[in-house]
């Protein structure tokens, strides 16, 4: 049985997108099968893998508003042992078109019935908002990864995150877990990272992940050539941090 992690954080600009394309790729290189579902209008996880954003002809979108099948969606990317379900722009409409559909909440996890026996992990990358799009990952996930910028807001924001979560579990998805809080774009030279980081594990001590996402130059760079970070640069700081989180997620799930 597949495990679908949703990475949700309504703040923009805090990884979400970085760290599911590069878990999904180091994930693959553990020899997991992965299926990465773009759920973002940005579309940055697509682009982010190789895929030509523009062509996509079937992606998340229609797999949303089952005009097709989420194996019909599918795509080889350039990552080992990971699949897509792309995003294109047209996702933007979803929110919308769903507004009338009755159990509208509940799209995504009837398209992914079908198909979550054939990966290890599903993972799903939400757009930076609390709407329906992310409602329905969450609906669908059987966890949630919240990556945390190590940055002077970085707690802002997140208690609505975590009230959200707390009605999705009572309203639509009770067996929701939190998988942890990531911590994200850490620069141990800064007094300040490292504030948040005791804050964060204080507050959340179990809840959060034992690796730490450094500020890395490489991560920045890999998605401007459609390479996740293991592609890229296998020996940077990021592709080890990135390693370490999949391990982690492994241990955790095994």
């Amino acid at each position: 049985m597949g495990k679908i992690i949703a990475i949700a954080n309504q703040k923009g600009g805090v990884g979400k997108t970085t760290t599911t394309v590069n878990l999904a790729a180091s994930l693959g290189v553990l020899e997991k099968k992965v299926l990465l579902i773009d759920a973002d209008p940005q579309a940055n996880a697509s682009s982010g893998l190789g895929i030509d954003v523009d062509s996509v002809a079937i992606g998340s979108y229609q797999v949303l508003e089952h005009s097709n099948t989420a194996a019909e969606a599918i795509m080889k990317c350039s990552a080992p042992n990971v699949d897509i379900i792309p995003a294109h722009i047209d996702l933007v409409a979803i929110e919308i078109e769903l507004v009338d559909k009755e159990n509208r909440e509940y799209m995504l996890k009837e398209a992914l019935a079908s198909i979550k026996d054939q990966y290890d992990y599903i993972l799903i990358d939400c757009a930076p908002s609390l709407g329906l799009l992310t409602l329905n990952a969450l609906t669908a996930a059987d966890s949630v990864i919240i990556p945390i910028q190590c940055e002077y807001f970085a707690l802002e924001g997140l208690g609505k995150l975590l009230n959200t979560i707390k009605s999705i579990q009572r309203l639509h998805n009770p067996d929701l877990d939190i998988e942890g809080l990531l911590l994200t774009m850490f620069d141990s030279r800064l007094r300040l990272s490292n504030q948040v980081v005791e804050e964060v594990q204080k507050h959340f001590n179990d809840m959060v992940f034992k690796t730490i996402i450094q500020r890395n130059v490489k991560l920045s760079e890999a998605p401007s050539f459609g390479e996740s970070i293991i592609n890229f640069d296998a020996t940077s700081k990021g592709a080890n941090n990135y390693l370490s989180l999949a391990e982690e997620i492994i241990k955790k799930n095994s």
